[in-house]
Parts: structure tokens; sequence; C-alpha cells
């Protein structure tokens, strides 16, 4: 968003929320090829726009199609347009003319110059959503640290457990190795904690057998490691999700396996042997592809069609197998994805994706299938492979470069390029905006936002411990597009300086919390879970100020307007220019934190002083 741009010119606004996209028989269900579409665009009643052309690609070939003008409302004037989808994808933007010329409008703003098409809207038409993910709140566990549910599981193993609540090594091999004793029982056990927070969905990382703590370097996908329950344990947890009406999805290793895998210690002793083609032997058997060079995670080859036929394509493949009952899961998230079926010449990773995706699908047409992906995601995000990612480009990143400094690694190299500068607030929104633009409205709402995970530091210690950096990072994720997530112990106020601290023991004492940061998580997790204007509202800048920035979230009957201020010191009191969100004069606004009221006077919300933190303005239209 240009914020150099006139207030009338800012109020030009279309997404894919549905005051902007609609069936023109206005029913409420998913796109189809044929369906008539309502497409709308909405601007300030003074916006200098003397005519609207949308712009379409039907086959490939361009067409222009005019905007009608629709009446007035009170704040802003609308244009509708019906078309007819004729294709799977249509792509479309639109022309804007004014009195001093044209302007483009598409998904990343308005553009004097000519876009090209990667960031136009999108209709996606035959693709079905997830039922219940827009309204999820999602809690991810790495069940070794988060209770310990059978002790039994352990009296009989050879392997000692560390003692619970004492920190892990903070690298190494023997980081690896250390065992603190959670299990399957234990989630179990905890369930009803994380109801009385307000999750709904939980995500495990790896439960399959491996031989180390993280599972990363899977044994065996057929059965769960024995360290956590085995298969009844997960038969007993889904069981007892279903009774409280949560979602659970496991986490999955198709691009590579441990070396102790069966498949790769039968292709190690003969190379003759029937899943020796399930890897790459430069010279046998020493040589061999692995992830990142780590020889300890071979890598599996997918030109092996056999290979297919055992993760997704075949009737009993691992994918397959624990959608179905007795363990009947919600989803999966994919590691690596971004590196799946990928291997120097043989770039196999869409067409494996949209395997996955077809086998998944059979199983359970409303499963959730997400990928991990820190990188540019959008190629695996138009509706034929993922339903979503772990949404670090797109949200995670640019938040921990606002609250803390510019930092960049890559996996597999030792270091960090770090600024140590915070971005500048138009680099966080601008970030924000681009990712979004790249893929359809449909997937950026089921993405999976997160503050931090098993796989970086914890957000109170990327904030340095500054709670209100941390209320704010939290609200952000609450209130953004996309499905928020949180990081097992986060809302307790758990830290954890990189990736191996931040997999820390879940503290069942209460006097180890932090119990107004918990009264936070709760507040804020049932503002989500109730207000449709957050599940599935449109996304619209009002402000961006060198250390503040304000957003609205809405729908044809609820709006809020949240504000984040990073400091150091206080915002002033400045009003927030609400006009440009078609906000009327009269709406009245509580924020959800204070109970304060304001009134929206001449179009602007006169939000008083902030202190660093963020506020949550709610209203009704």
């Amino acid at each position: 968003m240009n914020q150099t741009l006139s207030a009338t010119l800012r109020s030009i606004h279309h997404d894919g929320s549905s005051r902007y996209v609609r069936l023109a028989s206005g029913g409420e269900s998913n796109l189809q090829v044929q369906d008539n579409v309502t497409i709308r665009l909405r601007a300030a009643k003074n916006a200098p726009i003397e005519r609207v052309v949308a712009r379409i690609v039907p086959d490939g070939e361009q067409q222009f199609v005019e905007m009608q003008r629709e009446p007035d409302e009170p704040a802003c004037r609308w244009w509708r347009i019906v078309i007819r989808l004729t294709m799977p994808v249509v792509n479309y933007r639109f022309l804007i003319f004014g009195p001093d010329g044209v302007w483009w409008y598409n998904g990343s703003g308005l553009h004097r110059h000519t876009p090209t098409d990667a960031e136009d809207f999108r209709l996606l038409s035959g693709y079905s959503p997830p039922s219940w993910i827009n309204s999820s709140i999602f809690y991810q566990i790495f069940p070794d640290r988060f209770s310990i549910g059978d002790s039994d599981l352990h009296n009989n193993s050879s392997q000692d457990l560390c003692r619970w609540g004492e920190s892990p090594s903070p690298s190494g091999r023997a980081a690896m190795m250390e065992f603190y004793g959670g299990d399957l029982r234990g989630i179990e056990k905890r369930l009803d904690y994380l109801l009385d927070l307000g999750v709904n969905a939980l995500y495990l990382t790896p439960i399959f057998t491996a031989p180390s703590n993280h599972r990363y370097n899977i044994a065996d996908y057929e059965n769960v490691d024995p360290r956590l329950g085995g298969n009844a344990a997960l038969v007993s947890l889904r069981r007892a999700t279903f009774e409280r009406g949560m979602r659970l999805i496991l986490d999955i290793v198709p691009n590579h396996c441990g070396r102790t895998h069966p498949w790769f210690q039968a292709a190690l002793a003969d190379p003759s042997a029937p899943t020796a083609e399930y890897f790459t032997f430069y010279k046998h058997p020493d040589e061999y592809e692995s992830w990142l060079g780590v020889r300890s995670l071979p890598k599996l080859n997918y030109r092996s069609t056999a290979l297919r036929e055992r993760i997704y394509a075949g009737p009993d493949a691992v994918f397959r197998r624990w959608l179905r009952a007795p363990y009947s899961i919600d989803g999966w998230r994919i590691d690596v994805s971004n590196m799946l079926a990928r291997q120097g010449a043989s770039q196999l990773g869409i067409e494996v994706l949209r395997g996955i995706r077809t086998a998944v699908k059979d199983e359970n047409p409303d499963a959730y299938l997400m990928g991990e992906n820190f990188q540019d995601p959008s190629e695996q995000l138009q509706g034929d492979c993922l339903d979503g990612v772990m949404n670090y480009a797109g949200f995670s990143i640019p938040v921990w470069h606002w609250v803390n400094g510019f930092e960049a690694h890559a996996a597999g190299q030792a270091g960090i390029i770090a600024a140590h500068v915070p971005w500048s607030t138009r680099a966080l929104i601008g970030t924000w905006l681009a990712f979004r633009a790249g893929i359809p409205w449909t997937i950026a709402q089921q993405q999976y936002n997160l503050l931090g995970s098993h796989d970086t530091r914890r957000i109170l210690s990327t904030v340095k411990g500054s709670s209100s950096l941390n209320r704010l990072s939290v609200g952000l994720l609450m209130t953004s597009v996309g499905v928020p997530s949180i990081y097992y112990g986060d809302e307790v106020g758990l830290r954890g300086e990189h990736d191996i601290t931040a997999r820390g023991c879940m503290p069942w004492e209460r006097s180890e919390w932090d119990e107004d940061l918990l009264s936070f998580y709760q507040a804020l997790i049932k503002l989500r879970r109730s207000s449709r204007a957050l599940i599935e509202g449109g996304f619209q800048m009002l402000l961006i100020d060198d250390d503040s920035f304000a957003y609205l979230r809405d729908t044809d009957e609820e709006a809020c307007v949240v504000v984040a201020h990073r400091g150091p010191g206080s915002r002033g009191a400045r009003p927030i220019d609400v006009s440009i969100g078609a906000i009327p004069d009269g709406t009245e606004f509580v924020e959800v934190q204070t109970g304060s009221r304001l009134t929206v006077i001449d179009g602007c919300l006169p939000v008083p002083a902030q202190s660093p933190g963020i506020a949550i303005w709610h209203g009704h239209r």
C-alpha cells in the first residue's frame, strides 16, 4: 500500500471476502465452473473515478468488461460486474480512469504502470476448502516435551530420562537424543487445559517411530513410536479429541527418512534390493543423496513409481492409512514441502504434491494439507497442491523483523545475516501484501500463521522479553488473515533463544506461569473465535506510520480496527481516517481490552494515546 496516495485514492478497495465476491444468485457455496459471480469494487464518494473496467483473461486472451455503478451508500460508492466462471482459475484486475489518467488496481494495490498477471486477483472454481479450517485456533505440540501421561512406557528403557524442566543441551547430537518422557497419553490428559485456553485444533510434530526426540529421522511410517504409547495411544487421543470437538493433524516426512529405516538398510546391504530405487546412490554404498548433506537423512527419490505407491499413491499408502479409522486424523503437515521431490535436474515437487493432494482428498475431502515452507510458497498455493503453509515468509518473519531487527539464514549454512535494525513499517506491510497478492484469497484465509515453532526461537525471546511487544505480536496473530497457531507454552511465557532451547518442557506448576499473559491469550482467542470479521472478513490498510500501523477487518455487519504500535514511546492521540474503509460517521467502537468507547466523527476514529502494544477496536456497521 502506497501511504503517499491521497485518502480518496487509498479508499479504493477490493479483496476476496464476501463483501466483494459473491455468487450472483446470493447463495453461499464453493464456486464452480459456469457459476455467475458478482465482483464489486469500493471507493470513497469523492474519489476521482470516472470509469472502472475489469480485465479478465478467459483462455489466455484479455477481455475488458465495463463495471456498473451501484446506488451510493452514505460512506462510499460501489461498482459491480457479473462474470461467468469458465475456467478453474479466473484472473482479474481493474482499470480505473480518473481526470489525471489511468490506474491499474490488483492484489498489491494501485499502479500507474501495467503490472504482470502474477498479482492479479484470482477466483478458484471447483476448489473445496476444509470446512472447519477458518474457524480454527491451532496449538502446536512437540510431544516429548509437553506432558508425561504414562511413566510405565519408560520403565523398561535402557535410556534414562532427563529431569522434566531442565534445559535441553544447546546443540549437537546429544540434544537430539535427550528424552523427557512426554507422550500421547500426556497430551490426552491435558486436553481440558487446551479447551480452557480456547484452542480447537492440534498439530503434533512427528510421532512415528524414530531414534531421536524430534523424529524427523523416521524409521517406521507404519507405527507410532512406542515411547509415545504406540498406535493404541493415538487411537485413544483421537477418540478424546473427537469428544471435545477438536481437530488433529500430524507431521509427515516424505522428503527423506532416517538411516535406520528398513528401506534404506536393505538398499545399503544390496544395490539390487527392491527399495534401492527409493534412494539415489552415486557410489554404492557410501555416496548417496541426503537432505542438505546430512548423511543420517537419506533423501527419497520420487522418480521411483514404487516409492510413490508406498508413500501416497497406492491403496494402503502412508498418507492414506492414517486418515482412515480408527485414527481418522484431520490432515497433514508436510515437512520441508519446498524441497520435496526436488533433486538437481529432477524437479518433481509440484507433480508429487498434486499426487499427494489427490490421495489425501480421496480419503477425506475435508482434510487440511499444510506444508513447511520458509520461502515463497505461492506456486504450491494455487488450489491444486497445498491448502496452506506454515506462513513464515508471509507473516512471521516480517513481524520478527519489525519488532526485533532484520535477520536471514539458510538451512544447512552456519551463521546469520543480520542488520540488527528493526524493519520499517512500510517493509512489513509491503511484505504481507506481496505474499497475499500472489495467492487466491480463499487460500490466503487458510495460511497457518505462527509466531514461532520448534524450528525457531520463541516469540518472547524474539522480543527480548518485552511484555508489550509480545502482546503486540499475539494481537497481530489473532487478527490477521489466516489461521492462528500457538506454539505450546508461549501462552504461559516460555522462552527459547533458538530451535533446540525452544523445545523446552511445558511447565505444569501454575506458579511458573505468567497468568496475565495466559488471560491475554484466552481473551484474544475468544475474540477471534467469535468475530466473523476476524474469521472471514476482508483486510484493508488504514494507516502506516514509522512505528505504527492500523488495518480494518470487516464484513457487511461487523468491523475491527486494529492499531499496532511498537514504541519506544507512546503513540500520540491522533485520529485514524476510517472513511477510506467506508465506516460511516456515528459508528461506535469498543476497545476489547479496556472497554473504552469511541464514535466515528468526520470520517475519523479519534483513538487516544497508545502505549506500545495493540489496540483492537470492535464495532458494528
